[in-house]
């Protein structure tokens, strides 16, 4: 009776083992790694250890899954997942929304648009999609006219009315907050203001609306898309305990999008 109820033991520890999985996700710092956290428990409970790779940049997490060292990755939206995947020939896939960072102009030298000089430097990122989703904040703002048509992916080519006479600067996207000091505007993304202590409700001189059709996603392979752990993160994603962090710890800088 004992050694069978060590062969029974041994043999439920194994199968608690092969059970286990493991997900590893890459994330940037703010909100995205963050908000993972929360959600490592409630993946624990049902099997799932969550790890997370922390990035700070926007093309290592997409590569690094697209070459299957890591899982799956929360960092980006859909306009700038297409983009990649069309300039790099991946097949990235969304698996769930989660939230909304609503683009903001800063400045660290004035305290409204209609202040700007003419001549003013102005920031943006230098990515397709992000960099077009600057030029339509400053757009809808009203410091430049854009061409009719520029969407998502509009170039400083396609200015066609620029009253102040801005000079836009086209930089990578998390060296933003670091050069707010040396131009009149910068134009970042909402990761990076909260790393650097800006917040977009309180400090931003023109944000988008909550209405912005730039959730931030949860990506994956094809192959490992609908994966029972991969399901499980997506539905965690959505608890109501990651709304309530939200909402507790960013104050309107980030939107539940579910």
């Amino acid at each position: 009776m004992k050694k069978l109820l060590v062969a029974l033991t041994l043999f439920a520890a194994c199968s608690a083992t092969a059970q286990a999985q493991t997900l590893n996700v890459a994330a940037t710092p703010v909100p995205h790694a963050e908000i993972l956290e929360v959600v490592k428990p409630l993946l624990a409970k049902q099997g799932v250890e969550l790890k997370v790779r922390v990035f700070t940049d926007y093309v290592q997490p997409n590569l690094q899954v697209q070459q299957e060292h890591l899982d799956a990755n929360f960092f980006q939206h859909q306009p700038y997942l297409d983009e990649f995947n069309a300039s790099r020939k991946s097949a990235l896939v969304s698996v769930t929304g989660v939230h909304i960072e609503p683009f903001g102009a800063y400045s660290g030298k004035f305290k409204q648009l209609d202040q700007l000089p003419d001549g003013a430097s102005v920031a943006i990122p230098n990515d397709a999609t992000n960099g077009g989703r600057a030029l339509l904040l400053l757009a809808k703002a009203g410091v430049i006219t854009l061409k009719d048509g520029a969407g998502i992916t509009a170039t400083p080519k396609d200015i066609v009315a620029n009253p102040k006479h801005i000079r836009v600067r086209e930089l990578e996207a998390a060296t933003l907050p670091r050069v707010l000091k040396q131009v009149d505007l910068a134009l970042i993304n909402t990761n990076y203001a909260l790393e650097a202590g800006l917040n977009p409700t309180r400090d931003a001189l023109a944000i988008e609306g909550s209405d912005s059709p730039y959730v931030n996603i949860l990506v994956a392979r094809p192959d490992n898309q609908n994966s029972a752990a991969m399901q499980k993160l997506a539905q965690a994603l959505h608890s109501p305990e990651v709304k309530a962090f939200i909402a507790d710890k960013y104050q309107g800088a980030v939107v539940p999008a579910f």
